[in-house]
């Protein structure tokens, strides 16, 4: 089953999950308590004109399961590496809790981005698995990196110990995102689409785009 709805904005567009049930509102709401297991974020960059002698522009994008850059969360790094040495091109996922680094995958491709008018497309998601938290970046499209995604080259598993991810904001996704380096070779970086997965089946769909930058 699959519900497309606006997220309940109160209490600062959070979803209203943290200690209390998901309801549905008359505008196509949640009806029930809802027990959020799995999250999918479907991205989208535009960039008009690369520069790969200065590996620019450079995009970092997060998810996290609590709502807090200080605790768990995942970063998904387009054109280049940060960490304790900086790695020019290629894509890159990371984990970390709060500032201390727990795992580092790197996509199959090196490259720095070199296409005029490119967009690029990518899914990222997190998934309650018995104990464990699944992170992945999946479904990639582009053509400095061609597909990527698909062969789990991203995936990561970490301790979670908890039976939900309730606490999943996608505004801490949004306000944590964003263009590190050339911003001004970027024509936009948006969230597209959001869909939560409850431990019963059903499916939860936001369409409404959240644009994190968006050139003048």
């Amino acid at each position: 089953m699959s519900t497309r709805f606006s997220w309940v904005t109160r209490r600062g567009l959070y979803l209203a999950l943290a200690g209390m049930a998901l309801t549905l509102l008359p505008n196509g709401a949640f009806a029930q308590e809802v027990n959020i297991v799995k999250v999918e974020e479907d991205w989208e960059l535009v960039v008009d004109q690369p520069d790969s002698d200065t590996t620019a522009p450079q995009v970092t994008t997060m998810l996290s399961p609590t709502g807090d850059e200080d605790d768990l969360h995942m970063t998904f790094e387009l054109n280049h590496k940060s960490g304790a040495q900086f790695v020019p091109g290629g894509l890159t996922a990371q984990l970390w809790y709060g500032e201390s680094w727990v795992n580092t995958n790197r996509g199959n491709s090196s490259a720095a981005m070199s296409s005029a008018a490119e967009t690029v497309t990518w899914t990222q998601s997190m998934k309650v698995v018995g104990d464990l938290l699944r992170f992945d970046i999946k479904n990639g499209v582009s053509s400095s990196w061609g597909s990527f995604g698909n062969n789990q080259e991203f995936r990561s598993y970490v301790w979670w110990g908890d039976t939900n991810i309730n606490n999943y904001s996608p505004e801490t996704s949004v306000h944590l995102s964003g263009i590190g380096f050339a911003s001004n070779r970027v024509q936009s970086l948006v969230l597209k689409r959001v869909r939560v997965y409850a431990a019963s089946g059903e499916v939860y769909e936001d369409t409404n785009p959240r644009v994190v930058y968006q050139h003048d």
